[in-house]
């Protein structure tokens, strides 16, 4: 069992590094392939915000929104109220009332998720852009502005992506998700490169409205609309945009069980995803995206649960081995520690396993590397929080997302559904 272990531990670490050098080669020798631009004219663009139970962001956001540098007689800002159970209509109608010169509607409607909420948005849009902005997200005041000239690049381009960043944390949890959204950034920025973003988050995606025309809007009854959307635009063949000159703030979890909710939703929505189209993997027609990026989707939980079930394996069977032994002598301590003495004087260098050793000291240089570039990219410091949340990033998080891909694994079984 041990030897089966160890060569399936390799065999992931050995796909996993490949991944990693094959973004790294690109990341090194891929020219940027779009030219940034200045505005030269501002096209009318609407700005949905759906929103649900959101009494504690909605005002901030739309702040945010009517402070953008863009003209406001060139802005539609519709906010989808999706039957909230709070105060989120009533703050919404205080800042309309305090900005009559903005174009800003509110549409309440009862509760049918956040695609359906969207969709309402679409309907109404005017503008030749369609922003989707989440309702605990902020814009920063040069984002429009930095976004729409890339769609002059190439009309093939549907989507242009901001870089994501999280507020500044307010407790450890959310210090420790900061370093997750600004290595995710990095690898946006690779994927962009290839062709092969798989996601348009809510948090300020800017699409060309005509494209909903074409493709339909957003599935309704999907977990996560925006990778559906996503997967959706590459199959027809359009580019999605990654930027790094662009930022918006979103607020991410600050409890554990929010933070479990919350990607337990995203994961299990990359893997139903990731079958309903399932006939895009490994296709030659869809380039990189069918042949690198669905494949590295459809397995990537397959590969995070035998990481974690092997670690925990690894981690209990000689503890439960060791208390059974040590039950049979009465737990007498002195023959505990001689059998520790004996093993620690008997150690041979030749009794480890260099090749598991090897491939950890590289994926170790190759971790450190990322997230030097990718703060580096997105201009922010590594110890900006401190050291202790990059150590608990480093060392537990790692766990944390275990922990979820194994209730996604119960849910998958039971036939769990979960709504947003």
């Amino acid at each position: 069992m041990s030897l089966l272990l160890t060569n399936i531990l390799i065999g992931v670490y050995f796909i996993s590094f490949f991944f990693v050098v094959f973004w790294l080669i690109t990341f090194l020798t891929e020219p940027e392939h779009l030219k940034k631009r200045r505005l030269t004219e501002y096209p009318l663009v609407t700005i949905g915000i759906p929103a649900y139970n959101e009494e504690k962001n909605i005002e901030k956001t739309l702040y945010s929104v009517i402070q953008l540098d863009y003209p406001k007689e060139k802005m539609e800002i519709i906010i989808v109220n999706d039957g909230s159970k709070d105060t989120t209509q009533q703050k919404a109608e205080k800042i309309i009332k305090q900005y009559p010169e903005y174009q800003i509607e509110l549409i309440n409607q009862k509760n049918q998720g956040k695609g359906a909420a969207l969709n309402t948005a679409i309907k109404k849009a005017k503008g030749e852009f369609f922003v989707c902005l989440d309702a605990d997200s902020y814009p920063q005041k040069n984002a429009l502005k930095k976004i729409i000239p890339y769609f002059e690049d190439n009309k093939d381009i549907a989507v242009v992506l901001p870089c994501m960043k999280t507020v500044t944390g307010k407790n450890f949890l959310q210090k420790i998700q900061r370093y997750e959204y600004i290595i995710n950034m990095f690898y946006k920025e690779l994927m962009g490169k290839l062709d092969c973003i798989r996601v348009t988050p809510g948090p300020f995606s800017v699409y060309r409205t005509k494209v909903f025309e074409k493709i339909g809007g957003f599935d309704e009854n999907n977990l996560t609309e925006d990778l559906e959307m996503a997967i959706r635009l590459q199959k027809n063949n359009y580019k999605i945009v990654q930027t790094t000159d662009s930022t918006v703030y979103t607020v991410p979890p600050n409890t554990f069980k929010q933070l479990l909710k919350q990607r337990n939703r995203w994961y299990k929505g990359s893997i139903l995803n990731s079958l309903k189209y399932k006939k895009l993997i490994f296709q030659k027609k869809y380039g990189d995206f069918g042949i690198m990026e669905m494949p590295a989707s459809f397995f990537s939980g397959i590969i995070v649960l035998t990481i974690i079930t092997s670690m925990i394996y690894s981690f209990l069977k000689p503890i439960i081995q060791n208390i059974h032994n040590f039950s049979l002598i009465g737990f007498d301590f002195s023959a505990i520690f001689n059998s520790y003495y004996t093993w620690f004087t008997r150690f041979n260098i030749l009794d480890l396993n260099f090749v598991l050793i090897s491939l950890s000291i590289c994926m170790g240089f190759t971790s450190f590397y990322v997230l030097k570039k990718s703060h580096t990219m997105t201009k922010e410091k590594i110890l900006k929080q401190g050291i202790t949340p990059l150590i608990f990033y480093t060392f537990v998080y790692f766990f944390i997302l275990g922990i979820v891909w194994i209730n996604i694994a119960f849910d998958l079984i039971l036939k769990v559904r979960q709504k947003w």
